[in-house]
Formats: C-alpha cells, structure tokens, sequence
C-alpha cells in the first residue's frame, strides 16, 4: 500500500495587507488559491474588512498584529505564522511608512522609525522565512525612486535603496530553495490626503505621460509568482519615470 504524502494548503504573509496595494495583493493571492495571513498594525477595522473579502472566496485568513518598527516583534511573526499555516510558501514585505522629512530635519528617532519599517523588518521576516520554510518565494515593495537620488522623503527613499540592494544579495544568498524579487511601483496610488491631480503631475514628463493602476501592478507581481525562472529581478511599473 502506497503511503500517501501530505501536502499541507499553500499560504502566503502580505505584511501591510489591510489597505492600498497589500490588500490588492492579498485578495489577488486569495483567487489563486493561497491561505492568507494579513499582517497589520493600526489598520483593524480595514483589516477585518479585507479579510471578509478574503474569506468569500473560499480560502482561509487570519489577522497577525504586529508592530514592525520593534525588530524583536518582527522576528516573532513568521514564526506566529508557520504555526497557523504549515503551507507558509510567499513573504510580501510590503507593509512601510512614507513621510516627507528633509535631511536637516531628521531626528535619530524619526531615522530608526524609517529604517525599521522599511528596511529591517523585512531584513529579520525574510531570515525567518528562510529558516521556517522550506522553500519559496520573497517580493519586496519597493518605489520607482530607487534608480535616482532624489531628496525628499529623504529617509524613505534612504530605506528602499538599502531594501533594493537587500533583495539582490538574498537572491544570492538563498537560492536555489527560496527566490527573491521586488516591484518597484511608480505613480499609482496617490499618498493619503494627495488626490489623482498628484499623480498627473508625477508623470508629465514620463514616457508613458499617464499615471498606472494597481491591476499593472498585480501584473507584475504575477510575473514573480508564476515564472519560476526569475530572482533577483526589481520589475519598474511606473510608465517609463525612472528612465527621464
């Protein structure tokens, strides 16, 4: 009589996954199949909501509290995870904090915010998930801004540079069992209390003279997910900006 083996549900970690893109992420993820744990912070209330969509259609998803500026509480979640969901196979580090602090302005306070949010948490969940899974795939969130050196939201950009250069070296550092890639959204989401007239503005001088869509971004993530043949890749989705 032939054993058989169990295969324990595919889930996937979209920090950041009650609102914006993550959502977005999540509820693309949830079609697919994958089990969800959606990570958030402050946002309760838009992630009971999510989830809701989530469960409708036809697949599990738990809520995971985390405050990601402590790396001692970032360290704690894949770990909180795996023991809900064997099937742990994706890490979506896209959870970060944007603010326009000039460089002469930034306290160390505010820098260590910024760089937890945005650069060590992801570092310490993708440890985790290298050493609790057994394989799959890592995508970092990143922004079309990190192929220039512009200044504003001087510690935001500061962080998704050192996030840029991080994904490369995990690439490296844990293949062949675990992929590592990043999209790198352009002007698609206008920043809360910024409306659609700031993202004309974002691409006037764009090739592609228009702003994108969150359905270009989940395009491109799908890209990542599906081809199996691609990692250390940072895919720009943001209509030409980067390149003027």
């Amino acid at each position: 009589m032939v054993s058989q083996v169990y295969n324990p549900p595919k889930a996937a970690l979209v920090t950041g996954g009650a609102v914006r893109i993550g959502k977005e992420i999540s509820l693309n993820l949830a079609r697919k199949g994958y089990y969800i744990a959606l990570h958030y912070n402050s946002s309760e209330k838009e992630a009971l909501a999510t989830r809701e969509l989530i469960l409708r259609t036809g697949v599990k998803c738990e809520l995971f509290r985390c405050d990601l500026s402590s790396p001692d509480y970032a360290k704690e979640l894949v770990p909180k995870v795996t023991e809900r969901f064997e099937g742990l196979c994706v890490l979506v580090n896209n959870a970060s904090i944007f603010e326009n602090v000039g460089f002469r302005d930034v306290t160390p306070e505010f820098l260590e915010t910024d760089m937890a949010i945005n650069f060590k948490a992801p570092f310490f969940l993708s440890q985790s998930f290298s050493t609790e899974a057994s394989g799959g795939l890592i995508v970092n969130f990143l922004d079309t801004r990190v192929r220039k050196n512009p200044v504003e939201h001087f510690c935001y950009n500061l962080s998704k540079k050192c996030l840029y250069h991080l994904t490369k070296m995990l690439a490296r550092e844990l293949a062949p069992d675990f992929r590592v890639n990043a999209v790198c959204p352009g002007a698609v989401l206008a920043p809360p209390g910024f409306g659609d007239d700031y993202l004309h503005r974002m691409t006037r001088g764009a090739p592609m003279k228009r702003p994108g869509s969150v359905e270009d971004i989940i395009n491109a993530f799908n890209y990542l997910l599906e081809n199996n043949y691609v990692t250390g890749e940072c895919l720009f989705v943001d209509g030409g900006i980067s390149l003027t």
